[in-house]
């Protein structure tokens, strides 16, 4: 089979022929049947700092979004069996994942998982909004409910409006939050009344006199991060996921003065995952998307290098 893998920082992704994997005890094997494809493998391309997440060895698939069916079960797997639909929730307990360390993703046909990835996707929900959840809708939501602490009544807002905040905000808008969106995309930002938004801007500062509790960013381009301390309301929260950059300069001032509290966040959970997926059973919960092949992998992440994507490319297998 063919996988997409990683080389080296500054080096196009390589098309390789690849065994098929089998599954070992406490695995199982899965086929992929979709695939994301997130603005964080741009950043693994581009960004030496991500090749700490690499120290197991190169070459590797990258693709931490999959959704698909189990194909084979390992020794120890027996409440899994042949043909369950799954979404794989990307990070194990020990903090390996899924298209990084010791373990390929799904930019190859067939990837095998373990019971810290495996979460059951509801015949109703279909494979690319399944594929899109394990990181775009568990992320999202475990920042800005979990990590954030969002819920009815609060005034929130939300930094990019990409696939990760886009769900974001519309969690907390189904919560009954007031949320306030922010995106230099004029096409994300006419995504306002979809989401259920209060308001939008291209930079959240246009909501300074808004008294902000919460900020949620889902960008992270440094400048981002900066002008949600400034904004947020004192004794407000800023939650950070968003890694367009690994580093910001930001001002100490508004931080110290209203008592501001900077919290990350990093993926989520399986319980995330399904309750995500109980979102969009009932059609609650819809974001846009753009199908690609898995031959146009490398190509979407030359798009969302260049900006201006709105929704989530998810490569669909054949079935």
């Amino acid at each position: 089979m063919k996988a997409w893998q990683f080389e080296g920082t500054g080096m196009p992704l390589t098309l390789r022929e690849v065994e098929e994997p089998t599954a070992g005890p406490g695995e199982v094997v899965v086929e992929v049947k979709a695939t994301g494809v997130c603005h964080s493998d741009v950043t693994t391309l581009d960004d030496p700092g991500w090749m700490a997440l690499f120290e197991k060895g190169l070459p590797r698939t990258m693709g931490h979004e999959s959704a698909g069916v189990i194909v084979e079960v390992g020794d120890g797997m027996e409440s899994w069996k042949v043909g369950d639909r799954v979404g794989l929730a990307p990070v194990m307990r020990d903090g390996d994942a899924l298209g990084y360390g010791a373990w390929d993703g799904g930019f190859q046909p067939r990837i095998r998982a373990t019971a810290d990835n495996l979460v059951a996707l509801p015949d109703e929900v279909p494979f690319d909004l399944g594929a899109m959840a394990t990181d775009a809708g568990l992320t999202s939501y475990h920042a800005m409910v979990a990590v954030g602490g969002a819920s009815k009544g609060m005034r929130i807002g939300v930094i990019g409006l990409g696939g990760l905040g886009y769900i974001g905000a519309r969690v907390a808008s189904l919560l009954g939050a007031e949320v306030y969106g922010a995106d230099i995309s004029p096409a994300a930002r006419e995504l306002k009344d979809e989401i259920g938004l209060a308001g939008v801007a291209e930079s959240i500062t246009a909501f300074a006199d808004r008294d902000l509790e919460l900020i949620v960013d889902y960008a992270g381009f440094g400048t981002t991060t900066a002008e949600a301390l400034e904004t947020l309301a004192e004794f407000g929260t800023l939650v950070q996921v968003g890694m367009g950059r690994l580093e910001s300069t930001i001002g100490t001032y508004p931080l110290i003065v209203k008592q501001l509290q900077i919290k990350g966040s990093k993926s989520g959970t399986r319980e995330d995952l399904a309750g995500i997926y109980e979102l969009m059973r009932d059609g609650s919960l819809t974001p846009p998307m753009n199908h690609i092949t898995h031959a146009e992998i490398p190509e979407a992440i030359d798009k969302l290098r260049e900006g201006g994507v709105v929704g989530r490319f998810i490569a669909m297998y054949e079935e």
